[in-house]
């Protein structure tokens, strides 16, 4: 029987009714077992700590489309599969959040076994969620996925950090991190990227430190007449850091000027005093930086020394030369503070190290009776600056706008830390990671050599510990007094160090924490009570998800390197980068072959979608009033890849009309060809105007419209 198309269709309403006939008749599983040519591809997982948006459908419909066409072309597709990044601090902080908790001593005091099941809870309720938008989006994967906090997932990652360990790239060192004083753990430089800014406002302030004319101990200085009764001016945005200040820092071979300003001589770079002073000063004399070297100053406060340790304060408070030292801004002489930023500075010089503020980011109890004990850092600012000016040592002050780190998770401003942590060592194969990368395809291109080349290019050593609880723990266990240290690298490993199974045990904190053994030598074993960036976990996907190296080898083999993946442009700096470290560290190759780099969704007016600028549009909006087609195409045909893509519901509905519409309706202008073609008894049928139609549109019997009505 003759059935005209409706024009008046509903596209979500045709989603729907197509959806449930695909899986009515098992569609997706069909085309997953299809083809023989093997196509690899790696499904980045998405952190399970909040609900899909619209930076998730482009993303998933750009894996989507060359999955299908790749499939459509014979190939069978390996790895198409879901996969849940489940662990770190975004999971934590959410949990947190539910508890009314303010940081690690409420989660300690709630129980961190208690902690951690409703973390686990978390991320299944998030998972299930997103399995319904993975559906409703029209990303055909396999359900049978992986997840980060499997015990098999996080078995392989212990394998890896072993292997790491043997060849020592796996170490611990006294470095300065950013830690964040919120969450209570340091941060990776990759991480630390996504949470800079470069627009924030602080204070700028010009600190005079008194000379008190002695020189330190076999550090004579070479000025023909000595300093006396003078101030060697610093510049510093950070006052906070001034009480563990220990020197200050001059550039050797920079011309020095000795002034006379207000009444009062001063000391800085000859190329910057006319900036700081304006044109009230009257020039002394000048010299050398090397001319200032060790030349002894009046500390501005006493600084801390860290817990337990004794400082040699003889080496302190002197002028040194060191090429950090830049004659862009300031006054040329730099402050230097060991335990915020500048360790390796404090360890060439022999510089004692100092503190002022603690791990929880606050000022430490011993500045009490200065008034500025027990408050944040950056709270700080005012109080220790008003302290300064009271004694007269502050020449001038004001705000600068420069880049800040903040923790990309809870939005607190980072400290500049020196702790021990541990870390991977990266550096060891820089030349190795940017050799790889030659042999990535990038779309678009130049993200080889700009973006993803440049920060291999600047590839610091990789802190991978973190001091939380929900996390893959490090498989490091150590004596009482840490003079020796072992990684273990299997679960069979550990049972056959503590002679006994362990086949059951959850492989999570507390539990892994209670697993201790007795070294003949060394004592009683227990693990650090770290666990591994988050970032770690998802690197770790190509081999943890087959739970490699204790299962599926070959299928592993197979499916390394990946042949596609595709994320947005920050996963330069994230999961791209911590695929191709770790393939390049354990198989010396790369992780990918090609990858599609998106840029981000904008609002209509060009800005980043955020909850505090109110405009984010939820994926449900879009598709319950438009349908996900026309979501998927305007994602498409919006913009190239790697550019940024505004977006708004109107230019949804103009690809509706324009292109959805177009497509609908000369779907129905030509469906009565079908009928036409079908023969005589179908177009007995047909109304007569349909009829006179295609009598006339058939004439000549065109072989593309013959073609399109027997299809």
């Amino acid at each position: 029987m003759f059935q005209a198309v409706d024009t008046n269709v509903s596209f979500p309403k045709l989603e729907d009714e197509v959806l449930a006939w695909w899986y009515a008749n098992n569609i997706v599983q069909k085309s997953l077992a299809s083809g023989e040519k093997p196509f690899v591809f790696y499904e980045g997982p998405p952190t399970a700590n909040g609900r899909p948006g619209l930076h998730h459908v482009i993303s998933r419909s750009f894996k989507d489309v060359i999955l299908r066409y790749r499939s459509m072309q014979g190939y069978k597709i390996i790895g198409r599969r879901e996969g849940w990044d489940t662990h770190g601090l975004p999971v934590e902080i959410e949990v947190e959040k539910k508890l009314g908790f303010n940081g690690k001593p409420d989660i300690e005091q709630y129980g961190i076994a208690a902690f951690n099941k409703l973390c686990r809870e978390s991320v299944l309720e998030y998972i299930d969620e997103w399995k319904v938008f993975t559906r409703r989006i029209a990303f055909w994967l396999d359900e049978d996925g992986y997840y980060t906090f499997d015990n098999k997932y996080i078995e392989s990652t212990w394998w890896i950090f072993s292997q790491l360990w043997q060849r020592g790239l796996f170490f611990r060192d006294y470095k300065v991190t950013m830690h964040c004083p919120r969450c209570g753990t340091s941060l990776s430089d990759h991480e630390v990227s996504q949470g800079a800014r470069d627009d924030v406002d602080d204070p700028s302030v010009y600190i005079k430190f008194r000379i008190n004319g002695a020189t330190a101990p076999g550090n004579d200085t070479k000025l023909a007449a000595p300093l006396t009764d003078a101030f060697l001016v610093a510049w510093t945005t950070t006052p906070w850091t001034l009480p563990a200040n220990v020197a200050l820092a001059v550039k050797h071979d920079s011309e020095y000027v000795e002034v006379e300003h207000q009444g009062e001589r001063l000391v800085l770079a000859a190329d910057l005093v006319a900036r700081v002073l304006g044109d009230d000063y009257q020039e002394l004399r000048r010299f050398r930086g090397n001319d200032l070297v060790g030349l002894r100053y009046v500390n501005l406060f006493d600084g801390v020394p860290g817990a337990g340790v004794t400082v040699e304060l003889a080496q302190a408070y002197r002028v040194v030369a060191d090429e950090i030292v830049s004659m862009d801004d300031g006054t040329g002489i730099v402050h230097i503070a060991p335990a915020y930023g500048d360790l390796e500075v404090g360890r060439k010089h022999g510089l004692p190290t100092l503190f002022s503020v603690g791990l929880d980011g606050n000022t430490l109890p011993n500045y009490a009776d200065l008034g500025f004990a027990g408050m944040f850092f950056k709270a700080a600012d005012p109080a220790i600056t008003r302290n300064l000016k009271e004694r007269g040592l502050l020449l001038k002050s004001g705000r600068v706008r420069h880049y800040y780190p903040f923790c990309w998770r809870c939005d607190t401003p980072l400290l500049f830390f020196a702790k021990p942590s541990w870390y991977i060592r990266t550096t060891a194969f820089k030349a190795d990671l940017v050799a790889n990368n030659q042999q990535i395809h990038w779309v678009p291109e130049h993200i080889r050599e700009g973006r993803f080349g440049n920060w291999l290019a600047n590839n610091i050593d990789w802190a991978i510990s973190r001091e939380r609880y929900w996390g893959t723990p490090l498989p490091i266990w150590t004596n009482g007094d840490g003079t020796h240290m072992e990684c273990i690298g299997s679960v069979a490993e550990l049972e056959q160090k503590t002679g006994r199974t362990l086949q059951d045990l959850d492989l999570h904190r507390p539990y892994v924490d209670e697993i201790s053994w007795e070294d003949p030598q060394h004592g009683t074993m227990r693990r650090i009570p770290d666990v591994a960036d988050v970032w770690f976990d998802s690197g770790a996907m190509p081999l943890a998800q087959w739970h490699y190296p204790f299962e599926n080898q070959e299928l592993f083999e197979m499916a390394h390197p990946a042949d596609y993946i595709c994320e947005a442009i920050d996963q330069t700096r994230g999961w791209f980068y911590t695929l191709h470290a770790e393939s390049t560290l354990l198989f010396d190759r790369p992780a990918f072959h090609n990858v599609i780099c998106l840029g981000h969704i904008l609002d209509e007016h060009g800005f980043k979608m955020s909850k505090s600028r109110g405009n984010i549009i939820r994926p449900s909006e879009v598709i319950d009033q438009f349908g996900v087609d026309a979501l998927r195409w305007n994602l498409f045909a919006s913009a190239p890849p790697g550019n940024p893509r505004r977006f708004s519901l109107s230019v949804v509905n103009e690809t509706l009309r324009k292109f959805m519409l177009t497509l609908w309706n000369t779907y129905g202008f030509l469906s009565p060809m079908r009928t036409w073609m079908g023969g005589r008894q179908q177009r007995r049928n047909m109304p007569r105007p349909y009829w006179r139609l295609c009598r006339l549109l058939t004439a000549g019997r065109s072989r593309g419209l013959t073609v399109w009505c027997a299809m």
